[in-house]
C-alpha cells in the first residue's frame, strides 16, 4: 500500500451496488481516462465496485489502467452448495482485486452478523484480494450516544488476525448516513474515525497505523473535500456519486494532495 508523507494513501471506492448495465461501462471507461490524464497524477488510488455481472467485464475493459475492480460481497467458502452466492476465489479469477464485506445494507437485508463478517474477511484474503470492511451505527444508536460502542464492537470481532495495512481497509459507514443525502458533522466522523484508528494500532501495531480508514453515506462533490480533510480520513466509500463519471471525478479530484 502506497503512503504519503502524512500518512496512507486515499482511497476512493465507488460501490455501484444493485445498478448498472455493460452501456455503464463508458462511465467506467472515463473515469479511467481522467485519472490517467490527471495533472501531476492522480492523488488517490480508485476502486470501482459494480454488481458481479460486470466485474470480469470491467477487469477487461479497465486492464492497465490506474482504477481497480472490486466486488460488493463474498461468501466464506471457496466453492460449495451455495447457490446464488459467489466466493472470493471466483472474484479474484474475474479480476477483482478487492470486495467489500459487512456493508450495512448486507448487515440489515440479509442478517449478516460481525462473525460471518469475519469469515469473509478470511476468505478475501485467502484469495489474495483485498477485503473493505464495513462498519457503522443505526439513527437509534446514534441518538442513544452508543455509536463508539457500536462502531468498536463491530471492528473487533469484523477483523482476523490476518488483517495488515496491505490486505484490509476499514469503511465507517453510519447507517443512518447511507443514500439519505444526510452526513455527520465533521466532528462526528473524526471522534469514530480516532476510535478506529486507536483500536487498530492498539491490536495491530504499525501495521494498524497503516490501514486505511474510509468515510462512507452521501459523500458527494459538494461534501467531498471537508470530509477528506478530516484526521484519519483516508479516502471514501462511494456510494450514488460513483455511478456517473463527472460526480465520482468530482470526488477524486476533492482529495488533499
Amino acid at each position: 500500500m502506497a503512503e504519503t508523507g502524512s500518512g496512507p494513501r486515499p482511497l476512493i471506492a465507488g460501490n455501484w451496488k444493485m445498478n448498472g448495465f455493460k452501456a455503464a461501462l463508458t462511465e467506467a471507461i472515463e473515469v479511467s481516462k481522467a485519472v490517467a490524464g490527471a495533472a501531476g497524477g492522480s492523488a488517490a488510488d480508485v476502486m470501482i465496485c459494480p454488481p458481479a455481472t460486470l466485474v470480469m467485464v470491467m477487469a477487461e475493459v479497465l486492464k492497465g489502467s490506474a482504477v481497480a475492480v472490486g466486488g460488493q460481497d463474498c461468501h466464506w467458502d471457496a466453492a460449495g452448495a451455495h447457490t446464488g452466492d459467489v466466493s472470493a476465489e471466483m472474484l479474484a479469477d474475474a479480476g477483482a482485486s478487492a470486495v467489500i464485506v459487512g456493508h450495512s445494507e448486507r448487515r440489515t437485508d440479509h442478517g449478516e452478523a460481525s462473525y460471518a463478517v469475519r469469515r469473509k474477511v478470511e476468505a478475501a484474503h485467502r484469495a489474495g484480494l483485498t477485503a473493505i470492511v464495513c462498519i457503522g451505527e443505526g439513527f437509534g444508536e446514534r441518538k442513544a450516544g452508543l455509536a463508539l460502542a457500536v462502531c468498536a464492537r463491530q471492528l473487533e470481532a469484523s477483523l482476523p488476525g490476518t488483517a495488515k495495512a496491505a490486505n484490509t481497509v476499514v469503511a465507517y459507514e453510519p447507517v443512518w448516513a447511507i443514500g439519505t443525502g444526510v452526513t455527520p458533522t465533521t466532528d462526528e466522523v473524526a471522534e469514530v474515525h480516532a476510535l478506529i484508528r486507536e483500536r487498530l494500532v492498539a491490536r495491530f501495531g504499525d501495521d494498524g497505523k497503516r490501514m486505511r480508514i474510509l468515510y462512507g453515506g452521501s459523500v458527494k462533490p459538494s461534501n467531498a473535500a471537508e470530509l477528506l480533510s478530516v484526521a484519519h480520513v483516508n479516502g471514501a466509500l462511494v456510494g450514488g456519486a460513483s455511478l456517473k463519471a463527472a460526480d465520482f471525478l468530482g470526488i477524486i479530484a476533492a482529495c488533499p494532495r
